[in-house]
């Protein structure tokens, strides 16, 4: 065994320049003074998968890993439709998924942000015109903002969500 340790070869990983942790941080650092000003602190996010192949859910978990962390820039994913102020969609949705949806928005306070999260979420993705989903999420609840992709990194969603606290800072003045 420990010959076989000191005969493996190292294999190094050369991190993506993309992605560093000094970008993260200073994107991270953007959301937190956005959120800040627009919503005292902190941004609650209620996710509803709709009918989706589970990608863009992939990449909302990978929000809250140890590398991207945005728990700590004051972005929370909730359970409840009761405590959010955003509603991020992914996927199409499907036959099935419109009351739940519907009544997720329903439960929401106002004022009520929708986005959604991928190509699928968009318009229907991959899966346009097909007889067991409703194409996007637009024809089932408003929807004020879209992150394309598919699906979206975490990277894309963080600089998308900057934008769209800008927006809604624009907006609020």
């Amino acid at each position: 065994m420990l010959r076989k340790i000191f005969t493996t070869k190292r294999v190094l990983m050369k991190p993506d320049p993309n992605k560093s942790a000094d970008v993260i941080f200073s994107e991270g650092e953007k959301i937190r003074t956005l959120i800040k000003n627009l919503f005292k602190g902190s941004l609650a996010i209620r996710v509803v998968t709709a009918g989706s192949t589970n990608v863009c859910e992939q990449e909302l978990v990978a929000l809250g890993n140890a590398f991207y962390d945005v728990e700590r820039f004051g972005v929370h994913f909730v359970a409840s439709p009761r405590h959010a102020d955003m509603l991020m969609v992914t996927g199409p949705v499907s036959r099935n998924m419109k009351e739940g949806l519907l009544r997720t928005y329903a439960a929401m306070p106002e004022p009520k942000i929708v986005v959604a999260v991928g190509d699928d979420a968009i318009d229907g993705g991959i899966f346009k015109g097909s007889y067991g989903v409703l194409d996007g999420a637009k024809n089932v609840v408003p929807v004020h903002y879209a992150i394309p992709g598919d699906p979206p990194s975490p990277t894309v969603i963080m600089n998308s969500l900057i934008a769209i606290l800008l927006d809604l800072g624009k907006k609020h003045k």
